[in-house]
C-alpha cells in the first residue's frame, strides 16, 4: 500500500475540499508513491514525535496540525521547522497532515471529543456547508439501472445514512440527429420520439466531474443530455462543533470534574453557576469560541472548547456555562479516531500495516 492509498482513506472521510481555505492539508513531506511500512498518528510534529516514528519503524507520520503552515524561506537546522523537515527526510519518513478537514467532518475532532465526554444524540452544532449539486439525466428505460449504478459508484446519491438514492420520472424525449450523428435509436435527419426516464441524483460538488464521466460512460447515447443544479441543502456530513446530550442531568461542579478526568486536563478555565444543571452539551475541539452564540441559540447548558479570550467569558454571562479545557486536551481524542479508521480500512483491504497512536505528549502548556 502506498502513501497515496492512505491519503485516499483519510480524504474519503475528511475531504480536503472542506478544509479552511487558508489551511495547508495533505502531503507535507515525502512521496505519494512510497510504500507504507507503518503509520504513527500524532497531534503535532516535533523532533520527539519523529523519533517515536522511527522507534515504531513507521515511515508515515500523520499529524493533525500541519508542520508547514506558513511559507518558509529556508530549510536549515537553525529553526524548529527546518530541524523537523531535515529529520523527516533523513529518516525516510513521509508526513501527511489532516487539519481543519478533520475538524469539520462527521466523526472528526469534535465528535471524538463528544465520545470522550460520553454524549448521546450527537450532531453538528453549526451546519454551514452547502456542498451539494443535483445532477439530472435522461435515459432509455432499459438502461436506467446501469447509468444509476455507475453514478452511485462514483459517489452520487448519498443522503445521510442512505446510499444510491435517486428519483425517476418517465417521460418522452425527442431529438433529430444531423448528418454527422450516429444515433443509438432511430435514424439521422429524422425527428425521433422515445420513452425515457428522468434520473435525478444528489452529488457533492467535488465528486461531480467523476460522476459525470461515469454517467457518460454508462449512457447509451452518443450525446448525453444532463443538467446540474445548485441546491440549498445544508450538508449532514460536514459542519463545525457538536451538540449532544448527557444520559442524565448533572450539576456543573461535578461535570467539571468529569471533563477534567475524561480529557486528562490538569486544569480548566470556566464560568458559570456551580449548581447549574447540565444536560445539553455543546463542544468544539480546539479554538471554537466563535461558536458560543450558536451554542446558546441551540439551548446548550454548557459549551466546551479552547483558547477562550477573557472578554468571551464576560460575553457568555449567565446565558451558558463556558469551559476552556485546553487546545491539546480537546483535540487529542481524535488521534485514536484516526487510528481506528485506518485500522478498519486496512483490515478490510487485507493489509497488515501497523498503525500506532503517538505516546509522546506534544502539549506545550504546563500548569504549575
Amino acid at each position: 500500500m502506498k502513501v497515496r492509498d492512505i491519503q485516499s482513506v483519510i480524504e474519503g472521510w475528511a475531504p480536503r475540499e472542506i478544509a479552511w481555505e487558508r489551511d495547508n492539508v495533505g502531503l507535507q513531506v515525502g512521496d505519494l508513491a512510497a510504500d507504507v511500512a507503518g503509520v504513527l498518528v500524532a497531534l503535532d510534529v516535533t523532533e520527539r514525535i519523529i523519533a517515536e516514528t522511527r522507534q515504531k519503524k513507521a515511515n508515515l507520520l500523520i499529524s493533525h496540525h500541519p508542520l508547514l503552515f506558513k511559507p518558509i524561506r529556508s530549510v536549515t537546522p537553525h529553526s524548529w521547522t527546518g530541524k523537523c523537515i531535515l529529520a523527516l527526510v533523513q529518516g525516510g519518513i513521509n508526513l501527511y497532515s489532516a487539519h481543519t478537514n478533520l475538524d469539520f467532518t462527521r466523526g472528526g475532532t469534535s465528535f471524538a471529543l463528544a465520545q470522550a465526554l460520553d454524549l448521546h444524540d450527537v450532531d453538528f452544532l453549526h451546519k454551514s456547508y452547502q456542498l451539494q449539486k443535483k445532477i439530472v439525466t435522461f435515459v432509455p428505460a432499459d438502461h436506467v439501472q446501469k447509468v444509476a449504478d455507475a453514478m452511485a459508484d462514483a459517489g452520487a446519491g448519498r443522503i445521510g445514512n442512505y446510499d444510491r438514492c435517486s428519483f425517476r420520472t418517465p417521460g418522452t424525449g425527442t431529438f433529430q440527429g444531423n448528418a454527422a450523428s450516429s444515433p443509438t435509436v432511430g435514424k439521422r435527419g429524422k425527428l425521433e420520439s422515445i420513452e425515457e426516464v428522468r434520473l435525478e441524483m444528489i452529488a457533492t460538488q467535488w465528486q461531480l466531474p467523476s460522476i459525470v464521466r461515469a454517467m457518460k460512460g454508462a449512457h447509451p447515447y452518443e450525446e448525453v443530455a444532463y443538467d446540474v443544479y445548485a441546491v440549498e441543502n445544508k450538508s449532514t456530513d460536514y459542519g463545525m462543533g457538536i451538540i449532544g446530550e448527557l444520559e442524565r442531568p448533572v450539576k456543573l461542579k461535578p461535570f467539571l470534574s468529569r471533563v477534567k478526568r475524561a480529557l486528562g486536563a490538569s486544569g480548566l478555565r470556566c464560568t458559570g453557576d456551580p449548581d447549574k444543571r447540565i444536560r445539553r452539551v455543546a463542544a468544539c475541539g480546539g479554538s471554537g469560541s466563535d461558536l458560543t452564540e450558536e451554542a446558546i441559540a441551540q439551548h446548550a447548558d454548557v459549551f466546551i472548547t479552547a483558547d477562550v479570550k477573557y472578554h468571551s467569558f464576560h460575553d457568555a454571562g449567565d446565558r451558558i456555562a463556558l469551559i476552556d479545557a485546553g487546545h491539546y486536551e480537546t483535540e487529542h481524542p481524535v488521534i485514536q479516531s484516526v487510528v481506528n479508521k485506518l485500522k478498519q480500512d486496512l483490515q478490510h483491504a487485507g493489509e497488515q500495516i501497523p498503525v500506532h497512536a503517538a505516546q509522546t505528549s506534544t502539549n506545550p502548556v504546563h500548569y504549575v
